[in-house]
């Protein structure tokens, strides 16, 4: 899964120049990412529709002090549009792409251009066309743009200030070609300020004021490009959280929680080689080929998924290290990636809550009339190498060394020997250095044993063994 994970995260950094949305490559990511970017997306349309029925409910009573006439209905019903369109959005809105979103973009600029430039119907004055850009209706188009940033992309933000922009100045040639003058109103402007052209340029009423039209959708998309820009700086940080999320998720899968944030934090947690005291844990189910041949495959995987989870808790309780799951078997380490003076305590405990995992789900397996999985357990404390190995295209971090091996075999030694866990000397002896007296009764229950030949290796090595 992990590798699984790490390749799709590499296409994203491949694939970013075929115009890939982010959210999309994200949500090919991680499954857990879909469902926060779906969340977020629907929070995100339900704050932005609210938070337009709430201006929409400050901009009514303020369109009556800006218009105190009966004309100012027709201003008021469009505020009605103006909250359906919101509703229409917010019931369709959904991550990625969405069509019918884009289209109720368009309508919402559509209709607040219709209104701010289209005649008043309930007017009984006869006006000039031009005249309604007088009242400064362009700047509810950033109401909108506002409300857009709280459920849109950055690239529809973009495209809501250059189709905002664009909408607005087809507004504008529709008044050039077809809107209504009166030219006795400009005479008598003419007359009246003679001599005063900026002031009759100004006060022009059939004078649609071209150069203030296209002020105002140059500002228009500089805001939305602003806007956007920010966007997209949240999406780049979402980005980074995701990928470390990925990181510490895989971290997690190897070292206990407690020390992940440690590990996280450094630069080169885990590259460098070097060498260091460590004890490492085999464990293994006795027997389990057989139970594997003779068993229904789903019972099998579901027997060995609960005993690996009953293992990690274990070893995750004693601060050790999950190094590898093999098989049936599970390699674990305490010291790793940095060493402590109880990393050979931490090891012998975790070696007896596992047989006390182990005693408590057998108890329940019987309950259940299923067999008792045994398990057998091989413990060494010894000098290891620890590194990256691997290729160039994929590393692996390993501990390595003879200390290793040891471990191994102490671990295929149980069944010889007819107990579930054998520990070596050098590890009693390291926790003999470090309790003193103490270790006496941590070792109550360990017996000495002989020493024993390890295949592989010319030095015999003493055990422990307990009493079972």
């Amino acid at each position: 899964m992990a590798e699984g994970l790490r390749s799709k995260f590499t296409r994203f950094l491949t694939r970013r120049d075929e115009g890939k949305r982010e959210d999309e490559i994200l949500a090919e990511a991680n499954q857990y990412l879909i469902e926060a970017m779906e969340e977020d997306k629907r929070q995100g349309l339900a704050l932005a529709v609210k938070a337009r029925w709430m201006a929409l409910a400050v901009i009514a009573p303020l369109l009556i002090v800006v218009n105190p006439n009966w004309d100012v209905l027709y201003y008021q019903a469009s505020l009605l549009g103006f909250a359906a369109i919101g509703w229409a959005q917010l019931q369709v809105g959904r991550l990625g792409q969405s069509r019918r979103e884009l289209l109720l973009i368009l309508a919402d600029m559509v209709l607040l251009t219709v209104v701010l430039i289209m005649p008043n119907p309930f007017l009984t004055e006869d006006w000039p066309t031009a005249v309604t850009y007088e009242f400064g209706g362009f700047l509810y188009f950033f109401v909108l743009l506002a409300g857009s940033t709280m459920a849109y992309s950055w690239r529809t933000t973009v495209a809501f200030g250059v189709w905002g922009a664009g909408i607005w100045i087809v507004g504008l040639i529709a008044v050039l070609l077809f809107g209504r003058e009166i030219p006795e109103l400009s005479q008598g402007m003419a007359t009246l300020f003679e001599g005063r052209e900026r002031i009759l340029f100004m006060l022009d009423p059939n004078d649609p004021k071209v150069a203030a039209r296209i002020q105002e959708v140059v500002i228009l998309i500089v805001v939305a490009a602003i806007l956007a820009l920010n966007g997209w700086r949240n999406n780049q940080m979402l980005l980074k959280q995701a990928q470390s999320a990925r990181e510490r998720g895989n971290l997690a899968r190897h070292f206990p929680p407690n020390i992940v944030d440690q590990i996280a934090d450094r630069d080169q947690p885990l590259g460098e080689v070097r060498s260091q005291q460590v004890a490492i844990m085999f464990t293994d189910i006795v027997g389990f080929t057989a139970m594997a041949e003779q068993g229904d495959p789903n019972e099998t995987v579901a027997l060995l998924r609960h005993y690996h989870g009953l293992m990690e808790e274990a070893v995750f309780n004693n601060k050790g290290t999950l190094d590898k799951f093999l098989g049936d078997g599970i390699m674990a380490t305490f010291g790793t990636p940095s060493a402590t003076a109880d990393d050979p305590i931490n090891a012998l405990a975790c070696a007896c809550e596992m047989t006390k995992l182990m005693d408590a789900w057998n108890e329940q397996r019987q309950a259940e009339g299923k067999p008792p999985v045994k398990i057998s357990i091989g413990v060494h404390y010894g000098d290891v190498v620890l590194g990256d190995i691997g290729s160039a295209r994929r590393l692996e971090f390993a501990t390595l060394g003879d200390a290793v091996n040891v471990a191994s075999r102490l671990e295929s030694m149980t069944r010889e020997l007819k107990t579930r866990v054998v520990i070596s000397e050098p590890l009693v002896a390291a926790i003999k250095a470090v309790k003193g007296e103490e270790a006496i009764e941590i070792l109550a229950d360990w017996n000495a044993g002989e020493e024993h030949h390890v295949r592989g290796r010319d030095q015999h090595v003493k055990i422990w063994t307990r009493a079972e």
